[in-house]
């Protein structure tokens, strides 16, 4: 359970950190963050995958590259689904999508490694 705190507060951060650094994506509070990192979590779980299966020859003709095309998609979904966390249109979300990674993955890293210590 406490994990499952960690990862969600490390996601919701991490939203934050994205929309400072990416013009076109603003969070209104922390708590909308924790709730899009919710609201990402559930639409990385369901719709994603979906995605994922209908794009994969596109996917594939690209090496891969479409994936960035639908992590952007996801990102603007939760930016629709969320009050107080918004996407201004897609090249902001494409950004967002890959900042939010690199931002996620080092606080995750910096997290996993403090954990490791104790």
């Amino acid at each position: 359970m406490i994990s499952f705190l960690i990862t969600w507060l490390v996601a919701a951060i991490s939203l934050v950190i994205t929309a400072y650094l990416v013009p076109g994506l603003s969070v209104a509070s922390f708590w909308a963050a924790a709730v899009a990192a919710i609201v990402m979590g559930l639409v990385n779980a369901i719709v994603k995958p979906i995605l994922v299966l209908f794009t994969l020859p596109l996917t594939i003709l690209t090496l891969g590259l479409f994936l960035l095309v639908v992590n952007a998609i996801t990102l603007g979904l939760v930016g629709y689904l969320t009050p107080g966390f918004y996407v201004a249109g897609f090249f902001p979300a494409l950004l967002g999508s890959i900042v939010l990674s690199l931002v996620s993955g080092l606080i995750g890293r910096f997290v996993q490694e403090s954990s490791q210590e104790v």
